[in-house]
């Protein structure tokens, strides 16, 4: 089980029009595989895709051509998807860079947290809604307290731990965390970085974890795939790429880091 695969992109290839004649490749041909219980990093500079593979996993984006399959099931096949929409659209989660505008300004950290549970009309576990946010709350490591306050009332590190709280509400077996760390000093990154270690280590939940800092990556995923321009510069288990990377892109942007 340990090595089962959750997530199989295959070929996956998006383009955004400019105007009725011209056009951008952002993906081209991107193929990578996710295990259960993996950190699988994607890595690159701005603009070279990340985020736009992150989108078309969470089917917020209905990719050119290509296949992505979650548990088996092809997403991009929009009868399968109806078919499993509930399922996918709770055991898939994606926490963005800026939770202060991911999060809504007007709505109190408690309806926040309970909201992806009401949509879903999911049954608490603990017997009710206040119960589940508050045990959410506790498991992140923020004082059931803060159910009362405003996004804009909590500091960086607090809205990024509401937003994971809000994702595991539903019980996910993968993230996607987009720059999840990346507006964050180096202090509250960590604790971060621990806290999704953690998560992996007791739930078994799966990262697609994008980023732009290699250090980063290096210290948290067990695989990486580096992206330029749209398509793969290569990927492979961490420590074999980062320390002996076999493209002179890899090698660049190991330099830029250090």
């Amino acid at each position: 089980m340990e090595h089962e695969i959750l997530l199989d992109v295959r070929h996956l290839t998006h383009i955004f029009p400019l105007s009725r004649k011209t056009a951008v490749k952002a993906v081209d041909d991107v193929s990578f595989q996710i295990r259960r219980g993996e950190i699988f990093g994607l890595v690159g500079e701005s603009g070279s895709g990340k985020s736009t593979v992150a989108r078309c996993v969470m089917n917020i984006y209905q990719p050119y051509a290509g296949q992505i399959y979650y548990k088996g099931i092809d997403t991009c096949d929009r009868g399968q998807f109806r078919k499993n929409k509930k399922m996918l659209q709770t055991t898939r989660q994606m926490i963005f860079q800026d939770s202060g505008s991911s999060l809504n300004q007007k709505m109190k950290v408690r309806d926040i947290i309970e909201e992806p549970m009401r949509v879903q009309k999911i049954r608490p576990l603990r017997g009710s809604y206040e119960e589940e946010a508050r045990f959410q709350m506790k498991y992140v490591g923020l004082d059931p307290e803060y159910l009362k306050k405003y996004p804009g009332e909590l500091s960086g590190g607090q809205r990024q731990r509401v937003c994971i709280g809000a994702a595991l509400i539903v019980h996910p077996q993968l993230i996607v965390a987009d720059e999840a760390v990346s507006a964050l000093d180096v202090t509250i990154q960590a604790q971060i970085l621990q806290l999704i270690a953690r998560l992996r280590r007791e739930l078994g939940i799966s990262y697609l974890f994008i980023s732009h800092d290699l250090n980063v990556v290096y210290e948290i995923c067990d695989r990486c795939l580096v992206m330029h321009q749209g398509r793969i510069v290569e990927q492979g288990p961490v420590e074999e790429l980062f320390d002996h990377p076999k493209e002179e892109y890899t090698r660049r942007l190991l330099a830029a880091a250090e």
